[in-house]
């Protein structure tokens, strides 16, 4: 079975709830930010799943308050705790953070909290680019399943898959194959030798 075969098998949301979804987690930020100047409210994307949503939220929140917050792109792929177990290298994608972060409310923005695993790459990998004033998590769903003591601050869906199963979420951004969330079984690492 080829991979977008499978993902149709575990399909569990569709384009018009993820866009629901986006909207409401804009409506809370906004709720919750609102005394913050537009400049001080910075939103950063993990790569990848992360990016397309943190470029989304913008709109949703610039919708809900008329602020637009600055957005950024952050790759964790060399903070990550699994690094030396893999046999390969990862790929490492676009880390674009064009402005410094001390004394800003920073949301870092994932699709999938899943382990607390990929978050806590992000927070230590932030700090290379100042000591910001607060750090807050938005993620599209929240899967449970932690590793790591990691709770998001803004969530817009809970959701319940089995224990041997991982959610993934398609972007049409990356994929160019529409807005979806799906079901996969997990990677299986090996170590390296």
């Amino acid at each position: 079975m080829d991979p977008e075969q499978a993902a149709d098998r575990g399909r569990l949301m569709g384009p018009e709830e993820i866009a629901a979804l986006i909207e409401q987690l804009g409506a809370m930020i906004s709720n919750n930010n609102r005394n913050i100047p537009a400049d001080q409210l910075i939103l950063i994307g993990i790569q990848r799943g992360g990016v397309p949503l943190a470029e989304r939220l913008v709109g949703a929140i610039q919708r809900a308050s008329g602020v637009t917050p600055l957005c950024g792109s952050l790759d964790i792929a060399m903070f990550r705790d699994d690094i030396g177990l893999r046999k390969t290298l990862p790929q490492i994608f676009e880390t674009r953070i064009p402005f410094d972060l001390t004394e800003k409310t920073v949301i870092l923005v994932d699709d999938v909290l899943q382990s607390g695993r990929s978050i806590r790459a992000a927070l230590d990998a932030i700090t290379y680019f100042g000591r910001p004033a607060v750090v807050r998590l938005a993620a599209l769903l929240d899967r449970g399943s932690r590793e790591f003591p990691i709770q998001g601050d803004y969530v817009g869906k809970k959701i319940s898959v089995p224990d041997d199963r991982r959610v993934k979420v398609s972007w049409n951004e990356i994929t160019g194959k529409g807005d979806f969330v799906y079901s996969v079984e997990p990677p299986k690492i090996k170590a390296a030798i």
